[in-house]
């Protein structure tokens, strides 16, 4: 630390050390990008001059099917369902893949318990793992292998090692009433969970799996929550309220005033390639688009189906992917236009979470 007051530093020494900082973070993102690329390519494509852009990414998009007890499989190429819909458990909520390890982590609401789909066969792999109460939310940290999951009638989060699908060590006690949504920023080693019924946000350090700092104000029931890592901020979605909060997760405080969205916001999702947050309005019919670079609203919102409340997004092929709960649909968004590509994809019943995932397929010769 400097020993000279804050007072008596100068702008431009200020200015200097906030360029270096940022400098690092992206230095930061670059080194796991690069990674992740290095970890991923040799295994997808041993000979990567031979390889196809589809072999490469052979994408696939699973849709939980809460009233169903089923995962629905889509592929993200033609935009059909794929194979017969994956049982798992009983009323399934949500669902965050590990695409380095070809898992999908799917959390059953009224089980008590996660099923772990392999993605490249889209067959259920052993037991499901047993969490807290009523697990809702989840989401993997591929670099740290572990997936975390919001256990709202626990107040807690339970955490699992992806490498051997166990739970490691205790529950992590967020601080929170019915924590429900989560998402991690990987970058910085955070886990950042919506507390449902008290309109805050918890922090955890995903390194040390503890919670740091004092929960984060929001609005009025925070359901969804997702990172954009490149800017720095995480979107909460605050259904009671029809708003979103934006939190600067270097600082962990909250930026600005609430966006004011459609009714019922529930879901949210980034593109950071283009500088949007996709927000469905559960009450509404239609998804809400936010500059992510200047926090403001943009266009008119995109009518999609009955209850929207999962949403994904598609940041190489330009496409974000809704969950029609009451449509018992997939809508299709071209995130270039922001305009609905297609007709809706008939799934199971009552569709909720969703994730992208890309199975790591060999190429051709």
């Amino acid at each position: 630390m400097s020993p000279n007051p804050p007072e008596f530093i100068s702008a431009d020494v200020l200015a200097y050390r906030h360029r270096r900082a940022r400098h690092q973070r992206h230095a930061r993102l670059t080194v796991v990008l690069a990674a992740l690329c290095t970890a991923l390519l040799p295994a997808a494509a041993p000979h990567a001059s031979a390889a196809t852009h589809k072999d490469l990414f052979g994408n696939r998009l699973y849709v939980v099917n809460s009233g169903s007890g089923t995962v629905s499989v889509i592929d993200t190429n033609t935009n059909t369902v794929v194979g017969t819909p994956i049982p798992v458990g009983t009323t399934p909520a949500q669902v965050a893949t590990d695409t380095l390890r070809g898992r999908a982590y799917v959390t059953n609401f009224d089980s008590k318990s996660v099923s772990v789909i392999d993605t490249n066969t889209n067959t259920v792999v052993g037991s499901p793992v047993t969490v807290g109460n009523f697990p809702v939310g989840v989401a993997t940290d591929t670099l740290r292998s572990r997936a975390y999951v919001a256990s709202g009638g626990s107040n807690s989060v339970s955490v699992i090692n992806t490498n051997t699908n166990a739970v490691v060590g205790s529950p992590v006690t967020v601080g929170g009433n019915f924590p429900y949504g989560v998402a991690t920023d990987t970058l910085r080693g955070r886990a950042y969970v919506t507390n449902r019924d008290s309109g805050t946000v918890s922090v955890i350090n995903t390194n040390t799996n503890t919670v740091v700092g004092s929960p984060i104000p929001v609005g009025n029931l925070p359901h969804g929550v997702a990172t954009d890592t490149l800017r720095g901020r995480a979107y909460v979605t605050n259904r009671g309220s029809g708003t979103v909060s934006v939190i600067n997760t270097n600082t962990n405080t909250v930026v600005g005033s609430p966006i004011t969205v459609g009714t019922e916001p529930v879901g949210v999702a980034t593109d950071t390639l283009r500088g949007r947050a996709y927000v469905t309005n559960g009450g509404s019919n239609t998804v809400s688009v936010i500059d992510t670079n200047t926090n403001n609203v943009v266009g008119s919102p995109i009518p999609v189906g009955n209850f929207p409340l999962g949403v994904a997004t598609d940041t190489l092929r330009g496409r974000v992917y809704v969950t029609n709960r009451n449509s018992n649909t997939v809508s299709v968004i071209d995130s270039n236009t922001n305009t609905v590509v297609g007709t809706p994809i008939p799934v199971g019943n009552n569709p909720w979470g969703v994730a992208l995932g890309k199975p790591l397929q060999s190429a051709n010769h």
